[in-house]
């Protein structure tokens, strides 16, 4: 009961009213106009140093690939002369062993009038 009683007795308890005054207006002329600003300066010197990072990763990256161009057609270069000077020694080996046929070598000798002596031939034993 004593219970109830004390519930009783809070809901009639009234606190007191506080009553605000409103606090006096700013002057237009006199107050700066406060913006609040979007970034910080920490926040942009980060965002300015990310930016660097990335061109001078960018023209580094840009640099290795110009190199690694550069690099290739030089060995193109090179693998077109070996081939050019491999198809020669060919060509070269080709004419050698046409003009190094006995009927050939023959028909010169007789040509220049040279003729055939048995007597000085001498033999050398075959590879």
């Amino acid at each position: 009961m004593a219970l109830e009683a004390r519930k009783f007795d809070h809901a009639y308890i009234q606190e007191p009213e506080i009553t605000r005054v409103p606090a006096p207006a700013p002057e237009p002329g006199i107050q700066p106009i406060r913006r609040k600003k979007l970034f910080t300066k920490g926040e942009k010197t980060l965002f300015v140093a990310f930016v660097a990072a990335v061109a001078m990763f960018a023209v580094i990256l840009l640099q290795a690939q110009s190199s690694l161009n550069a690099v290739n057609k030089e060995i193109q270069l090179i693998q077109s002369d070996i081939t050019e000077t491999a198809k020669q020694n060919h060509d070269l080996s080709i004419q050698v062993s046409e003009k190094s046929t006995y009927e050939r070598i023959w028909g010169k000798a007789s040509e220049l009038g040279l003729s055939l002596n048995e007597k000085n031939v001498k033999v050398v034993p075959g590879q």
